[in-house]
């Protein structure tokens, strides 16, 4: 009998702009249209919790101001989310996943990974499982979902995105290196907008060129995310589907073009990102006793500062109220700050999806 672990088969599911395709679908007035999720019509405030195909084709995004959405996109049709209806949607998808596997680890309403591994109906091809799935939730919700499989769980996270909409890539062990060093920096976990901007002025433009680089060369440039970056450029992650893994913090951050010095700015930009962690608070259910701000200056200096409430919260007035207090308290005027972010953490209040899988989207703080 053989020692040896078998090869993880690991399945990520990402359904193609869930809350706006429920909507399509609910409402056949609004299909084939581009449709914007949240915010308010004609841009007059909010942020955009998803958008139709038909709308991203113009740049519209996820997070972005309704106001942007709308300058990108004026013929955008503006709809209110109803939560509920896509918390229902999801725990039906969640009961399709648990046909085959409880190695379930929810990130979001919409996004799970699956470790079948060893699958309940004794079938044993991933890629099988996938299509399984797939078709269950189109012929169940009349909806899309794209799926990824491979052997690790950032390469089908990546693979889930190659072929969307109603996608299914799969890529085996022997592709998974020469697929992550053609692969843009800009697609690896961890780097952003101004990281990816970094590696470029390095001359980093793929994963090859990361793959050149020593590990103890890209902690030196990248901190202790230089280490992963270092692994996966080669396939190696080996970090487990966790299917009871809970919410610990949210948070969201921007760096902005140039360094903000007055207060005025400074609390205009707390306003924006506090709006942007309001609205996830509300897609995820989500309420936090401690409040915390991020704060990084031009030379690079970076502090946190937090704030914790005898009840937990999630309204937007009490988040921004607070977040403009903390930073006050620092006395920023005058200084030069490249960088905010605001969070909650200490989740007093967690709704569950269902009695057996507590699982929720995780976010490290900052």
């Amino acid at each position: 009998m053989s020692n040896e672990t078998p090869i993880r088969k690991i399945i990520h599911i990402d359904m193609d702009a869930f809350y706006a395709s429920i909507e399509q679908r609910d409402n056949p007035d609004l299909r084939g249209k581009p449709i914007v999720v949240g915010g308010s019509p004609e841009g007059r405030g909010g942020v955009v919790a998803t958008a139709s195909y038909e709308a991203r084709k113009f740049g519209v995004r996820s997070a972005m101001p309704s106001k942007r959405a709308q300058q990108l996109c004026p013929q955008a049709i503006f709809v209110r989310p109803r939560f509920e209806v896509y918390k229902e949607v999801s725990r039906h998808i969640r009961e399709i996943f648990h046909r085959y596997t409880d190695l379930i680890e929810p990130l979001s309403l919409d996004e799970a990974y699956l470790d079948v591994t060893t699958d309940k109906q004794n079938i044993g091809s991933a890629i099988e499982i996938a299509k399984l799935i797939k078709q269950a939730i189109k012929d169940e919700l009349h909806l899309t979902a794209s799926a990824g499989v491979s052997i690790n769980k950032f390469v089908a996270k990546i693979a889930s995105d190659i072929q969307k909409p109603d996608g299914l890539t799969f890529i085996g062990p022997s592709a998974i290196e020469a697929f992550m060093e053609q692969l843009p920096v800009e697609k690896f976990h961890g780097v952003g907008k101004v990281t990816a901007d970094k590696m470029k002025r390095m001359g980093l433009f793929t994963g090859a060129d990361l793959k050149k680089l020593a590990e103890s060369d890209l902690v030196q440039h990248f901190g202790k995310t230089g280490r992963f970056y270092y692994r996966i450029v080669r396939g190696i992650d080996n970090r487990e589907v966790e299917p009871h893994r809970e919410t610990k913090s949210l948070s969201a951050e921007d760096t902005f073009p140039y360094d903000l010095t007055s207060l005025e700015e400074m609390n205009a930009e707390i306003d924006k990102i506090s709006l942007v962690v309001h609205e996830r608070l509300k897609k995820y259910n989500l309420k936090g006793r401690t409040i915390t701000i991020k704060i990084k200056y031009s030379d690079f200096k970076q502090i946190t500062r937090n704030h914790s409430l005898p009840q937990p919260v999630n309204d937007l007035e009490t988040i921004r109220t607070i977040a403009k207090q903390l930073l006050a308290a620092t006395e920023p005027e005058d200084k030069k700050i490249r960088l905010l972010g605001v969070g909650l953490s200490n989740f007093g209040e967690i709704q569950p999806e269902s009695g057996r899988d507590r699982g929720a989207w995780q976010l490290e703080l900052f």
